[in-house]
């Protein structure tokens, strides 16, 4: 969520795309649960679990954030300024919304709290991850998101080969979510814990160090599809918005067709 620059302060307009290509998956996918899970349209139901597959895409949203937060030298302030939109995010949806009568919405632990923790961690561990090569690094989160991948199935490692059971009392406490160990009552309507996601983050900033030494084609630099670039640069401010915006019009368009 950062302008990424090149030593040349040129911006790569492929990142804001691949971001911009996240943010049209999130809005397509909270689109579908506002519709399936929230106003129950049964003609959004199977559109909704058939693109749960997509989903994971989202992942990309990661990753590119981790390879802002390569170029960037403010990563702190970054970080402090994302983590208090994401409390923001979960006074309203979690306290404030209910209050109105408008449940379901309650974002505990979202993509923007797993970024602004993600990015104030790579704020203090830079010196340290600097100093991996980064295609070691790269390697290294590959391996450590697969073993952390079970953890909210109660283990970790990768089975069959290697398991490592947790133990069962973790998952009665309440404020373990955030590193992905959560109660059977726990709902979130975004939830992206701390692990293993953590580990798509810090391999994003690995590749970022490799783009960084690399000269890149022209071709990387150059924006093909301007509505997505622009919605990569604005990243943010979309994430904020586009729940409130979507229940608007979906509300909208149920009361056109009930009068109609």
């Amino acid at each position: 969520m950062e302008e990424q620059k090149t030593g040349a302060k040129k911006r790569i307009g492929l990142i804001d795309e691949l971001r911009g290509f996240a943010v049209v998956i999130m809005l397509i996918y909270h689109t579908l649960y506002l519709c399936d899970v929230i106003f129950a349209l049964p003609v959004t139901e199977k559109l909704f679990y058939s693109f749960m597959p997509v989903k994971p895409l989202s992942g990309i949203f990661i990753i590119v954030a981790g390879i802002s937060s390569a170029f960037s030298r403010s990563n702190l302030r970054r970080g402090l300024k994302l983590l208090a939109v994401a409390l923001g995010i979960t006074l309203v949806t979690a306290l404030l919304l209910p209050l109105v009568g408008m449940d379901g919405f309650g974002i505990y632990f979202g993509v923007l709290h797993l970024l602004s923790v993600s990015i104030l961690l790579f704020s203090f561990l830079r010196p340290l991850i600097s100093k991996i090569p980064p295609v070691l690094g790269i390697g290294l989160c590959v391996l450590f998101y697969i073993l952390t991948a079970g953890i909210g199935e109660g283990y970790l490692g990768i089975p069959p080969a290697f398991i490592l059971e947790l133990p069962p009392e973790l998952y009665e406490l309440p404020y373990l979510f955030p590193f992905g160990i959560i109660t059977e009552d726990f709902a979130s309507a975004d939830y992206f814990p701390v692990f293993p996601k953590i580990f798509m983050f810090f391999a994003g900033t690995c590749f970022g160090g490799i783009i960084k030494n690399t000269e890149l084609p022209d071709s990387v630099y150059r924006v093909r599809i301007k509505p997505l670039a622009a919605l990569g640069r604005r990243a943010l401010a979309v994430y904020v918005i586009h729940i409130p915006v979507l229940y608007a019009v979906i509300c909208l368009i149920k009361l056109a067709v009930n009068l109609f």
